[in-house]
């Protein structure tokens, strides 16, 4: 099949390379990344016959080419959508959406259709049925309305994430409605395949949330952010609670034994992450829980318990 140790630093929207298992460079060009990449997987498709296997296609769009400083959506797509639809957490924020958002939905729409590609190919070769998909990613795109950048934050716009699984003992047209993390996803196919989970996993199938067996899931998930910041943050159901190292350097430093409180958003209530409440009065006894529950969780990823100083934006 082939892979490259960091994509966006070996190619370009319509040249580039990857490599094969020997190191053995395979060229690209004149072709969208996207497509060269899904000729790839159905030529690998082919090739395995009807042997068991697993196939990661780890696609580069729809993320932001970072020496060109911007979103490249295949020749024709970005005028297709001129006058995009302009999500709600974005509009209130300058940012760059308003030139970025046609090529980055141009991008989405060609990967949806290679997705496309690559479920006909199963299905010409009679491996729909018995074939577990995955679609997810690794983070989402704020477009500099929270950063400096268009991910690294704790807010919905970075972390909330596309995951959808089907084939066998998924097809169940539901949407899962508990909070679930990336870490889960390991575990889940492991499940589903009938294989043992290492006890070294750290997340939880997801087999029991699709059967609604949902006594005990603990519906929180953990975050990490490096180089923007050094920051912790949790996500429940209804909270969004985010912590800072005021003396650490996101590129440099991995962690940090102090943090202060710094973000607090009730999702019920705002959605989009508008109003920060992080150091309001009345809402201290939530965010004291939140702190600790952090902690908690921080413990279990291996790093020592820290020190959380409360916000204090508010007396």
């Amino acid at each position: 099949m082939g892979g490259s140790e960091c994509f966006e630093h070996t190619s370009h929207p319509y040249e580039g390379s990857i490599y094969d298992a020997d190191g053995k460079e395979i060229r690209f060009s004149n072709i969208y990344r996207t497509n060269f990449l899904t000729q790839r997987a159905i030529r690998f498709l082919k090739e395995v016959g009807d042997k068991p296997f697993l196939l990661v296609v780890s696609y580069l769009e729809p993320h932001q080419q970072n020496d060109w400083n911007r979103f490249v959506a295949p020749e024709g797509y970005a005028a297709k959508f001129a006058n995009p639809f302009v999500p709600h957490d974005l509009r209130p924020f300058p940012g760059d959406w308003q030139k970025e958002l046609p090529d980055y939905y141009g991008c989405v729409a060609r990967l949806d259709e290679n997705l496309g590609e690559i479920l006909k190919a199963l299905a010409e070769l009679g491996r729909l049925d018995d074939t577990i998909i995955v679609f997810t990613t690794d983070h989402g795109c704020h477009f500099r309305t929270r950063n400096a950048e268009y991910k690294r934050s704790a807010h919905e716009g970075s972390v909330r994430i596309p995951l959808v699984i089907a084939g066998p003992g998924f097809n169940r047209s539901m949407v899962v409605p508990e909070v679930v993390s990336l870490v889960d996803v390991a575990p889940t196919l492991l499940e589903a395949v009938g294989l043992p989970i290492p006890k070294e996993m750290q997340g939880k199938s997801l087999l029991p949330l699709v059967e609604r067996k949902v006594e005990g899931w603990r519906n929180e998930v953990f975050i990490q952010i490096s180089e923007s910041m050094v920051g912790r943050a949790l996500r429940t159901e209804r909270w969004k609670y985010c912590v800072v190292a005021p003396d650490k350097e996101g590129s440099r430093d991995p962690s940090s034994d102090r943090y202060v409180e710094w973000q607090l958003y009730d999702l019920y209530a705002d959605p989009f992450e508008l109003v920060n409440l992080a150091g309001r009065r009345e809402y201290r006894e939530i965010a004291a829980q939140l702190r600790e529950r952090l902690k908690t969780l921080m413990v279990d990823a291996g790093e020592p318990e820290p020190k959380i100083e409360p916000a204090r934006i508010y007396p």
